[in-house]
């Protein structure tokens, strides 16, 4: 790779604008101590210690690009209750623009409330819709966003997808159409009910699993040819220009027109793999978006999913820190 003032491309993340449209949950984790087993069921008993809220799914690509220094926009549907106050004060305190987080009584804010004993996961309670959200919050949504583009245009539109019912078919075509009407760049991490619903975007970035289970192709090894066959079968529907796919511990691959390659793993001490995938987002779209260098926007969005796998939960990239290892790692 040639040599990148990667000073001065951090710089300019923070003349980027971004908005994060999907499904945000508020991530709530019990701490506590476990030493013995209930009398009353063969389950542990945790000794609460300390209650954390942090934020997730969309939310959490809105914190990675906030911490980045670029001007974010969080677009979604909370629940009228304690849990949504809670998320909008959330985002709102690092900064994210909460403005087009539209309030509904016929939604509850998903809430993801795991208890944790020894840095370990005991027990997950979701509290959540999952249903497609009704036409007329779809109607608001995507008057809201074409309000947005004609006032404070985004660089780039990341798309979330959880399959939480924020994110249906008829806001997916109507946004993709506004971005390309606007000129704006569309990311998108898919889940499996939308999959191939994403037409026209400029990167697609699914992991491996998703990719077998949306395309329903059984992959026997992970190498260029069989990742390439891959490229080729998505794009074949989606007619992206882009296919950016995470393989776990195998690093990420990515294939344009006119390139495709594997990028490996660095060693990391994993601690947890949640919300890897937030973060590859995140910085993909940002480095893309800035420089239009799929290649450098592949290799630090590698970095940085691994940086976050070294911390328990759902955490933010660190600006300071990935910049040290973006110099260290890719000059």
């Amino acid at each position: 790779m040639s040599t990148v003032d990667f000073n001065a491309l951090f710089e300019q993340f923070n003349r980027l604008k971004v908005a994060i449209v999907g499904d945000v949950m508020l991530d709530t984790y019990w701490w506590g101590n476990t030493d013995r087993i209930s009398p009353e069921a063969p389950v542990p008993v945790v000794s609460l210690q300390k209650k954390e809220m942090r934020v997730g799914g969309a939310a959490n690509v809105a914190l990675n690009t906030s911490s980045l220094g670029a001007s974010t926009t969080i677009i979604s549907i909370i629940g009228d209750d304690a849990d949504g106050i809670a998320l909008t004060a959330l985002l709102n305190g690092h900064g994210i623009n909460t403005t087009m987080l539209l309030s509904s009584k016929e939604r509850i804010t998903t809430n993801k409330m795991r208890v944790m004993s020894r840095n370990q996961q005991m027990m997950r309670l979701d509290a959540e819709i999952t249903t497609d959200i009704s036409a007329a919050l779809e109607l608001e949504m995507i008057k809201s966003v074409r309000t947005l583009f004609e006032t404070n245009c985004p660089d780039v539109l990341i798309f979330e997808d959880y399959n939480k019912g924020v994110l249906t078919t008829h806001i997916i075509e109507q946004l993709i159409a506004l971005c390309k009407e606007f000129g704006v760049v569309t990311t998108v991490d898919p889940k499996r009910n939308n999959f191939l619903a994403f037409k026209g975007v400029d990167i697609f970035k699914p992991n491996l699993k998703e990719v077998k289970e949306g395309l329903n192709v059984l992959v026997d090894k992970v190498d260029l040819n069989t990742l390439d066959k891959i490229h080729t079968a998505l794009h074949e529907v989606l007619e992206h220009q882009i296919s950016l796919i995470t393989l776990s511990e195998k690093g990420v691959f990515y294939q344009t027109q006119n390139e495709a390659k594997i990028i490996p793993t660095h060693v990391r001490n994993i601690a947890d793999v949640s919300g890897a995938g937030d973060t590859v987002i995140a910085v993909a779209s940002l480095v893309y978006t800035a420089t239009k260098n799929m290649h450098l926007a592949a290799e630090m969005a590698n970095i940085a999913g691994g940086l976050v796998c070294e911390e328990v939960g759902t955490a933010a990239i660190i600006k300071a820190l990935f910049l040290k290892e973006c110099n260290s790692l890719l000059q």
